[in-house]
């Protein structure tokens, strides 16, 4: 999720193509896109929540099984597809691997995602949060939707 460096011209004066992919902020694009991708299913948003709220001593595998209530294949299907999106990292403790949300990563995303927010100028919260909660705020009744 770090820009791009740019690439240096070769001895004949032509750039490497491989080199020259990172030019095009092409790989930002794919990186973000796999990150929310991964961030987009809800066992994983779950779990994902779980590793950032735990902060960047983490929580062990078996602990994040436990508390959301998953079979240990599930639970290590959803964080290696979290790890390869590079938004978990693990460490082996002893006899226990410990997860940890990538935080470099995702305040990488966060500033890839809000860079040139309102036009470059300051963007400042609303006062009140607005509630997107509640029966006010739906489009169409529950009964309705799952006819």
């Amino acid at each position: 999720m770090t820009r791009a460096i740019r690439a240096s011209a070769t001895p004949g004066g032509s750039r490497d193509k491989r080199r020259h992919f990172y030019d095009s902020r092409n790989v930002e694009i794919t990186q973000a896109v796999d990150a929310l991708f991964a961030l987009a299913q809800e066992t994983r948003l779950k779990v994902y929540r779980l590793l950032v709220e735990a902060g960047p001593h983490g929580v062990s595998a078996g602990r994040i099984g436990e508390e959301l209530d998953l079979p240990p294949a599930t639970l290590s299907f959803h964080l290696a597809h979290l790890a390869r999106a590079g938004l978990a990292q693990s460490r082996q403790e002893g006899r226990f691997v410990i997860y940890s949300a990538d935080f470099r990563n995702m305040n990488a995303l966060v500033g890839y995602l809000t860079e040139n927010c309102c036009g470059g100028q300051a963007c400042a919260p609303s006062r009140a949060p607005v509630s997107t909660k509640g029966k006010a705020n739906e489009t169409f009744s529950r009964s309705r939707r799952r006819a």
